[in-house]
This record gives structure tokens, C-alpha cells and sequence, in this order.
């Protein structure tokens, strides 16, 4: 019997990109950040178990929650929020100026994005880039000393400031669009 594939880093080899591999461009690039293993996250609230090992928002930690959306035009977009942020899908495509929003399927998510269910991650842009994804960010997260996404699985994390995501968006070619949610 085999394992049926998950986002931790068991099965990073069966991405587009692996995580390993992500950390190693991160470093070639000269892009600083600290790496930092724990259980596999899936959500928010999974997540918020883990963060003594983090910054605090307070502090200016930068904890935040991922959504890949689609629109009925069949555009693909990435959210990146703070964490508590509230996201009414009904009325952000106003904000973000698209078609009507709902969630998108694992399957595109790994077609478009390169990752499974709970590793949605800015640092997927690696492989969005290349397939047409609008990054959006929460203009919030500008504000914090350190940022901490996903590299790509769920059993890490990465701490980064926002000129070193920045830098990795230019990069891979990527121009987010910050947004106030």
C-alpha cells in the first residue's frame, strides 16, 4: 500500500519544486532567512500551536494565512493576509479588482501553484510566476520585521523580512499587488 502524498516535506520530492530545492535557490540568490521545523500545519488555527517559536505579532511578527482563489473568468490569484484578517470572498473581488472569487481545487492549486492543500505559500510564486497567478498582499504586512511563509511544505517555516520576500519576487519575476483588505 502506498502513502497517499501530503504537504509535509515526506513528499517534497513529488513537487514541481521541492522545498530543499527552494532553500537552496533562496541561498544562491543571497536572500536571508531562518528555517524553522515543526508537526504539519493545515490551518490558522494549527498554526497558532506552533508560534512561541516566532515572533509575535505584537513584536512585529508576520503571521499570516494564504488563500488560492480563482475567479469566474478562470484567473488564478494568490492572497496573502495576516493571519485574523477577515476576508468576505463576496466582496473582495472589488477590492482586488477581478471577477467573482471562490476557492480553487488541489488539483489546480498543484497545477498553477506547484503545492498541496495547506503549504499554499507566497514563496509559490516560484512556480505561479511561469503560469499566469496574481499575487495579492495585504498592505498590513509591509509593516512587520519578519514574515513567515511556508517553503513550499507544512512541517516548515521559513522567517523572512519583507525586502528579502521582496527580493525573491524580483527574482522570479513576480509584482505582487498590495492591497488594504
Amino acid at each position: 500500500m502506498t502513502d497517499i502524498p501530503d504537504a509535509s516535506s515526506r513528499f517534497q520530492d513529488s513537487l514541481p519544486v521541492s522545498s530543499d530545492a527552494l532553500m537552496q535557490q533562496l541561498t544562491d540568490w543571497g536572500i536571508a532567512f531562518s528555517r524553522h521545523d515543526h508537526i504539519p500545519l493545515r490551518t490558522v488555527e494549527e498554526s497558532k500551536t506552533v508560534q512561541d517559536m516566532f515572533l509575535p505579532t505584537e513584536a512585529g511578527g508576520g503571521h499570516i494565512k494564504n488563500l488560492y482563489l480563482r475567479d469566474n473568468k478562470k484567473r488564478n490569484v494568490l492572497l496573502v493576509a495576516e493571519q485574523d484578517q477577515q476576508i468576505d470572498l463576496k466582496t473582495l473581488n472589488k477590492t482586488l479588482g477581478t471577477g467573482r472569487l471562490s476557492f480553487g481545487s488541489a488539483e489546480r492549486l498543484m497545477e498553477h501553484l506547484g503545492v498541496r492543500p495547506g503549504a499554499v505559500t507566497p514563496l509559490a510564486m516560484i512556480n505561479g510566476a511561469q503560469t499566469g497567478v496574481q499575487l495579492f498582499m495585504d498592505a498590513g504586512l509591509r509593516d512587520c520585521a519578519q514574515i513567515y511563509p511556508h517553503p513550499l511544505v507544512n512541517d516548515r517555516t521559513l522567517g523572512m523580512t519583507i525586502p528579502a520576500l521582496e527580493a525573491f519576487f524580483e527574482r522570479t519575476g513576480v509584482t505582487p499587488t498590495w492591497v488594504t483588505l
